[in-house]
């Protein structure tokens, strides 16, 4: 859980900012949609397979020219 401490006559935009900051630091949002579905183990490793070789074939798609 983040907690923010809002000092005397700080901006509520510039604590909301600060707030923002912890937030991503901490992967929270991207834990939460990691969450919101169900992925199978076996689809998730076959999603990072077919990207490694998306990504291994665009190598050497561009290491060739």
């Amino acid at each position: 859980m983040i907690s923010l401490q809002v000092k005397e006559g700080e901006p509520i935009e510039k604590a909301l900012k600060r707030f923002k900051k912890k937030a991503d630091r901490a992967n929270i949002l991207r834990t939460y949609r990691s969450h919101t579905n169900f992925v199978k183990p076996s689809t998730r490793r076959r999603n990072v397979r077919l990207r490694a070789i998306y990504r291994q074939q665009m190598m050497r798609k561009y290491a060739l020219l």
